[in-house]
């Protein structure tokens, strides 16, 4: 399974027209232990780019960004009960919500991981 990045830190993994959206490694590793988790109502419509909720660690507040256009089809609570699971696996377990892609065509404007290591390094 391929994984899209954003260049504010977002991952994005596509599955049929579903995408499961997360922070990346390198972000939970900046914000330090997380304490806060704020997540999407499901049923909402985010635009690329958008505010999509927030995650507080013991340093900084962050916001986390849709990286695709689409319709909340999930959310997962357990990053809400308990944020340092995003800090544990922030790209298996802590996966934050997965969006319906309203326009696939913004799937190719993400970054690859090769794109990401660049940015990242």
């Amino acid at each position: 399974m391929e994984v899209r990045y954003t260049a504010e830190h977002e991952w994005a993994t596509i599955e049929a027209k579903v995408a499961t959206i997360g922070i990346t490694d390198h972000a939970q590793r900046a914000l330090g232990d997380l304490v806060f988790v704020e997540l999407p109502t499901v049923g909402s419509s985010l635009a690329k780019g958008a505010v999509a909720g927030v995650v507080e660690s013991v340093k900084a507040a962050s916001d986390i960004y849709a990286p695709l256009s689409g319709r909340v089809v999930e959310v997962n609570p357990a990053t809400v009960e308990t944020p340092e699971v995003v800090n544990s696996d922030p790209m298996g377990a802590g996966w934050l919500f997965k969006i319906e892609i309203g326009n696939p065509a913004e799937v190719e404007e993400l970054l690859d991981e090769a794109a990401y290591g660049k940015l990242t390094t």
